[in-house]
């Protein structure tokens, strides 16, 4: 029987129903920076599902677009530390950390980098409470009927919204307001789980574990000390004394971890952890033109390519003539991501460029080797792509990830402080001829790769997951609301342990008494 006009218009009508029948409205309050390139992947992958999403953004924002065919956007009229403060900030920890590793500059380093990171969270909780007292905005978020809150826990803005309104929470995470994610929702025995910063593995000496305890404890006075305190004004302010602010992060529904075990040591989990390591990564597109034509110009040699990332785009000028003089000595070709003065020891083999499509040039055949300062997408790009890394560690957790890689067997680090041409071209030597490099670093791509879900497809499926059932209690564990002596059932041990006690000392009266009955009758009887 042949279909009708009206049969199959209303099959087409039902077919879009149910394909639209999970799609909600998310709203985001993401991170600034290199952290948004990771947040934008998540949002233009729920767009193209059909899912209708707002992003919260500061009138100061960097890279968050107010204009996307992705998203709707809430500006809020804020800000007064913009992107150039931050590269010079970023300038200025560079040339101390060029002074050596010695302790005392490591611990100056370390204290500017959180007195600054705290006025950054006071802006947070600044812009924050602007949107609480203006009514007609949360009038607005609340008829809106949002099924999530999608944010990035560096900062804690999208969690102090999600409970002012009670909706389920999903984190874009690796960072949280005091430190690592796994550190705030699993347990991290001190023993064997390294501490961000401490560049160690899971095979500690016991020098290595009293380092890594030390460690631990410092860090989180000072996250608590220069962080914390924002945090707990906002919610003593706007949610009364009884709500701990640290309590929220714990309790959001779902930990989208951007890391794996391809990259991070094994170590303990929870339920509501979903890793998606990689899953900004994707398979290489051609080139622009003009790039393939310098790539293919390499011949058997190849092309090693260099970027610092968003913050290092510039070089001090002695240590740029010190790389380009290295790269000359080379015969590969080198696409050099630098916005800075040509260096007068550039050679004829090296390509400077403002902006480069990464991971495409990952992706490329003729990609040997990759100088990267360690951020977290960047390492993870190599990894998927399988290309050996020469590290220069500069800042914030780019030593921690590259240390990481080099106890795996997949990259060799330069210390900026000792750099020079001889050292940087010998390191970057080893990694081009020296196989062992690329073959562990090819192991770890077919690792990574070899999975039954996409990373970015398990991380849709949790948002969405979450957005279908308001929540993933049954996920949450309730260890974090517990006390330190019920955690570790010290009041259960003090118990059985005074119970054996008393029991020890009953048995020992009751042994003295009937032992005094036996004795005294035998006494009588003689």
């Amino acid at each position: 029987k042949p279909t009708t006009p009206t049969a199959l218009l209303t099959g087409v009508s039902l077919i879009c129903l149910l394909c639209g029948s999970y799609c909600g409205k998310i709203l985001v309050y993401p991170v600034d920076g290199s952290h948004w390139v990771n947040m934008k992947v998540l949002i233009v992958e729920l767009h193209s599902k059909g899912h209708s999403i707002t992003v919260i953004r500061g009138s100061n924002s960097w890279h968050i677009k107010e204009e996307s065919p992705y998203y709707n956007s809430i500006t809020v009229e804020i800000g007064k530390y913009d992107f150039e403060f931050l590269t010079t900030f970023a300038s200025d920890l560079l040339q101390m950390r060029r002074h050596g590793r010695f302790f005392w500059n490591q611990f100056i380093i370390g204290e500017d980098i959180f007195e600054t990171f705290s006025k950054f969270h006071e802006e947070i909780c600044n812009m924050t409470a602007i949107m609480f007292e203006n009514e007609t905005l949360m009038n607005f978020i609340q008829d809106a009927k949002y099924d999530v809150v999608l944010t990035d826990p560096a900062f804690g803005g999208g969690v102090l919204l999600a409970h002012r309104f009670g909706l389920p929470l999903v984190f874009n995470v690796r960072w949280t307001v005091l430190g690592e994610g796994h550190f705030a929702i699993a347990p991290s025995p001190l023993s064997y789980v390294p501490v961000p910063g401490a560049e160690l593995t899971d095979k500690m000496t016991f020098f290595q574990r009293v380092i890594n305890f030390l460690l631990y404890f410092i860090t989180l006075y000072k996250q608590s000390k220069h962080f914390g305190q924002h945090y707990i004004s906002f919610c003593q302010k706007y949610f009364g004394p009884d709500v701990d602010y640290f309590s929220l992060f714990q309790n959001a529904d779902i930990w989208l971890m951007r890391n794996d075990f391809t990259f991070e040591f094994p170590r303990p989990t929870m339920p509501n952890v979903v890793y998606m390591g990689g899953f900004q990564c994707k398979p290489s597109k051609p080139l622009p033109i003009h790039l393939e034509e310098f790539v293919q110009s390499s011949g058997e040699n190849g092309v090693v390519i260099m970027s610092l990332g968003t913050l290092f785009g510039e070089l001090p000028g002695d240590i740029s003539e010190e790389i380009a003089a290295a790269f000359s000595e080379l015969p590969q070709k080198v696409i050099w991501r630098y916005i800075g003065p040509q260096p007068a020891s550039l050679g004829n083999n090296t390509l400077l460029v403002d902006w480069m499509p990464q991971n495409d040039l990952l992706g490329h055949p003729k990609t040997k080797a990759f100088v990267a300062h360690g951020g977290t997408n960047g390492v993870q790009e190599a990894i998927y792509h399988g290309v050996p890394i020469l590290g220069l560690p500069l800042l914030f957790d780019q030593p921690d990830n590259l240390s990481r890689m080099k106890a795996k067997g997949t990259a060799k680090l330069v210390d900026i402080a000792t750099l020079d041409k001889t050292v940087f071209l010998e390191a970057l030597q080893e990694v081009l001829y020296n196989p062992s490099y690329r073959n562990n670093m090819q192991r770890l791509s077919m690792l990574h790769r070899d999975q039954p879900m996409k990373p970015l497809d398990r991380a849709v499926f949790w948002i969405e997951f979450v957005m279908r059932n308001r929540g993933a209690p049954h996920l949450r564990t309730q260890s974090f609301r517990m006390s330190w002596i019920s955690y570790h059932s010290v009041d259960v041990i003090l118990t059985l342990l005074g119970a054996m006690l008393f029991t020890c000392w009953l048995a020992f009266l009751v042994i003295k008494y009937l032992y005094y009955i036996l004795f005294q009758k035998k006494v009588k009887l003689e």
